[in-house]
């Protein structure tokens, strides 16, 4: 809702290196529906207090869970409602991995139990697609909430939640049934997901190792994710050659614009296997492009961007917080005016505090 200034200097210490500096105070107010976190019920279940515990539930479900069942006595079915927070929050995930965001810190007080993207971290979306990274400097070495652990990390919060529940719901087998069908039904939706992005909209057998190959061809080089996915929903039927999908590969790379040799054989293979599906599809090229740029932002805030708008705001300049502001409010249009956005991660931000390395203190 607002970020206000204090006037006050705060003593920070952004690397937890011992190198402290004074930082410019501020308060973030915020809003949701609710803040109720996994760790909300947990602490009741770690202190036995189970008559809260159930009250607490209660109150979820009378507020925020409206389709949730009753029992034959007429309580609320508890492990129904846990069953709608764990679509709520598979649901949650797949949009993560679908924009390329992370998280950074997905501790079970920092996961919404109305599948809200809250209480994140030092987060970031990625540049170039790699499974591996997280903006979280205290995360680098067992990478723990890295992008691509995104998925599992989401189901070890679940489990988390099931053993705070356990206690009300009386009965591990509905629970255990739910947990284990998480990972099929995240597979499903993922792969549906990535349909979406690719313009497919008939379920093919094939889709799976056409979306594996591309996610591998993806890591041969740092290619944007952004940019790949965007520019994928220009490519026409018609008058698409080979030349021209490997000039959108070009123009997605960074350090060197131009496929290694190895790798555009890679990717040659892949675009001739994408060209003979899409002529599967019944849709209109000026249809699956509306589709794919529905489903493919072409602007995310990058942390460069972030830190160029604190950067001028520690000096009083606002104007860049106010553009981005407006930008990212429609991250699915065109934007002329803000083109320069839609461009690789600079040189400079590769490495630099506040861009590429983030902490709790940033």
């Amino acid at each position: 809702m607002s970020l206000v200034k204090t006037g006050d200097s705060v003593l920070r210490d952004m690397m937890y290196d011992g190198n402290t500096e004074m930082e410019q105070g501020a308060i973030v107010c915020r809003l949701a529906p609710s803040f109720l976190r996994f760790g909300s019920y947990e602490l009741w279940a770690a202190r036995q207090d189970h008559e809260i515990l159930r009250k607490l539930t209660d109150y979820t479900i009378e507020h925020f869970f409206p389709q949730v069942g009753r029992g034959p006595k007429g309580q609320y079915d508890y492990l129904d409602f846990f069953n709608i927070v764990c679509e709520k929050t598979l649901d949650m995930i797949v949009h993560w991995q679908r924009v390329g965001f992370v998280h950074g810190v997905m501790n079970t007080d920092n996961m919404s139990i109305l599948g809200l993207t809250i209480d994140y971290g030092p987060y970031g979306w990625i540049d170039d697609y790699n499974p591996e990274w997280t903006p979280n400097t205290t995360d680098r070495q067992n990478r723990r909430y890295r992008f691509g652990s995104q998925p599992s990390i989401s189901l070890w919060n679940l489990v988390r939640l099931a053993n705070a529940l356990y206690p009300i719901i009386g009965e591990t087998e509905g629970l255990q049934k739910t947990l284990s069908s998480y990972q099929k039904r995240f597979q499903r939706k993922y792969l549906q997901m990535m349909r979406g992005k690719l313009g497919l909209e008939k379920n093919k057998e094939q889709d799976s190792k056409l979306i594996a190959d591309l996610e591998a061809a993806l890591q041969m080089q740092e290619t944007d994710m952004t940019i790949f996915f965007r520019q994928l929903s220009d490519i026409q039927l018609k008058a698409s050659k080979e030349d021209s999908f490997i000039h959108l590969i070009n123009k997605s790379l960074y350090e060197s614009e131009e496929l290694k040799d190895a790798n555009r054989k890679a990717w040659q293979k892949w675009w001739l296997e994408y060209h003979s599906r899409l002529q599967r599809e019944e849709s209109s090229s000026e249809a699956r492009k509306s589709n794919m740029d529905a489903t493919n932002p072409k602007y995310v805030l990058r942390n460069y961007m972030a830190q160029e708008a604190i950067d001028l705001a520690e000096k009083g300049d606002f104007s860049l917080i106010d553009q981005l502001q407006e930008m990212l409010k429609k991250p699915y249009d065109e934007q002329p005016e803000n083109q320069k956005y839609f461009a690789k991660r600079p040189d400079w931000a590769k490495d630099k505090v506040g861009c590429s390395m983030l902490s709790c203190s940033s």
